[in-house]
Order: C-alpha cells, then sequence, then structure tokens
C-alpha cells in the first residue's frame, strides 16, 4: 500500500495532500477524500488507505493549507478544550466554495496519475467535508459520478454556499447519511435537503442513523460508533463499486 505525499496547486496557493493506492500494479478509479474539521491525522489517512484497498486512488488534500502547517490534532483534546475555539481559525479559511475551487486543482492533479483509471472519480466527506463532496458533485457533473457525505452539517442552510444549491447541477448518485440529534443537520434540515434532490431528479439515497452522533464514523472521536461506521462502509463501498467499477 502507498502513501505519497504530494503538493497541489490551487488558484490560491498549495495545498499539501496525501495519495493512497492499492498494494498491485494497475490503475484504478480515483476518490477524493474531504477531511473532518479536526484536519490530516492519522486516523483520515488509515480511512483512506482502507478505500484504497478496496481498489481507488485516494486522494486526502489538506483543506485547511490556507491557513498554513499545524500539528496533528488529539480529537479528545480538542473537544475537551472546546471545538470552537480551537480548530475555528482553521475552519475559518476554507468552506465549500473555496473546496469548489479547489477541486478544479485536484482533478487537474489527478489526470496527471497513470495510475487513474478514466475520467469519472467519486467524492466522499465527513462532517466539514460532506458538504463539501456535494458541493464537488454539483460544480463539476461530468467528473463527479457518485458524492457521499458522512454526518455533513449544513447541507441545506440560508448561507449562498449551501450544497442543496447546486441539486439542479448534480448528475452523480448521491449518498447523505445524518447523525441522530444533530444540531448541524436537525430534520427540518435533512427534509430541505431531499426536497431540493427530489425536484432537481438527483439519483440519491439519503437516511438518518439511529443512535449515531456526530462524527461517528471517525475512530478517534469520542463518540465512535463501530456498528454504525460499518454500515457506512459498506454503504459507501457499494456505492463506488456501482458507480465507479
Amino acid at each position: 500500500m502507498s502513501d505519497e505525499q504530494v503538493t497541489i496547486q490551487t488558484r490560491d496557493g498549495a495545498c499539501p495532500a496525501h495519495v493512497l493506492t492499492p498494494a498491485a500494479e494497475g490503475a484504478w478509479p480515483a476518490v477524493i477524500f474531504y477531511m473532518d474539521g479536526v484536519g490530516i491525522r492519522p486516523t483520515v489517512i488509515e480511512m483512506a488507505r482502507r478505500l484504497a484497498a478496496n481498489g481507488y486512488v485516494v486522494l486526502v488534500p489538506d483543506m485547511f493549507y490556507r491557513y498554513g502547517p499545524y500539528a496533528p490534532f488529539d480529537p479528545k483534546a480538542v473537544f475537551a478544550e472546546g471545538f470552537r475555539k480551537v480548530i475555528g481559525p482553521l475552519m475559518a479559511t476554507t468552506g465549500n466554495d473555496k473546496a469548489a475551487s479547489d477541486t478544479e486543482g485536484f482533478l487537474a492533479y489527478l489526470d496527471t496519475r497513470k495510475d487513474v483509471a478514466g475520467s469519472k472519480i467519486g467524492t466522499v466527506g465527513f462532517c466539514m467535508g460532506g458538504g463539501m463532496a456535494i458541493t464537488a458533485a454539483g460544480t463539476f457533473p461530468d467528473r463527479v459520478a457518485a458524492a457521499i457525505s458522512f454526518h455533513g452539517g449544513y447541507l441545506a442552510s440560508d448561507a449562498d454556499t449551501s450544497p442543496h444549491l447546486l441539486a439542479p447541477k448534480i448528475k452523480a448518485d448521491v449518498y447523505v447519511a445524518g447523525a441522530d440529534d444533530d444540531d448541524s443537520y436537525p430534520p427540518e434540515m435533512a427534509e430541505r435537503l431531499t426536497k431540493a434532490f427530489d425536484e432537481a431528479g438527483v439519483t440519491y439515497k439519503a437516511e438518518i442513523y439511529p443512535g449515531a452522533l456526530h462524527g461517528w464514523m471517525k475512530p478517534d472521536f469520542p463518540v465512535y460508533n463501530e456498528v454504525a461506521a460499518e454500515r457506512g462502509w459498506r454503504e459507501m463501498l457499494a456505492l463506488f463499486k456501482r458507480t465507479l467499477g
């Protein structure tokens, strides 16, 4: 299994990224993995490695590159000290609109790799990255074949950058897995999102995972839920296999 560290040029600067590939030689479909708000750290890379082992070139860009270098965070310490206090300054440097712009560079980079098969890609995002994954699908509809959001927040908000506004442009198959009792994705927001998808004719599956809290997919989060996480992995791998091969 290869973990290559690269730098990708975007419109706003140089974005560090990891590229995880299967152990065998060959060419595979690509997936862009949009991180959660705690940033790049060993757990994120391990998750990307697991995805790569299933037959994908997985690009994990550091969406906090505009902030500058930072040491890996320990999620438990972050939540104990106060998430917004610690992570807020980094999160302020990115967002769905900036991710859309960055993805142009990510796609251009993937197009240079000989181990990437085809032009269609998948996107997957967690927490903060969930909205980015859907935004990428709406911004690059001819490139993104599948988009997945796990415990993504503010997917159908009043913001100009809300992902649901891009529904008419989305051609990808979309999977949205929401957390139970999540202030960043309450039932009325989930309904607003699915209404936008229905009106736009998006092919999608949207679910709420009972008992799973915001961040349940991440093994280093205090709220990690192994049963729910494995369900999420099954859904993710099935969708990517169906749409990307």
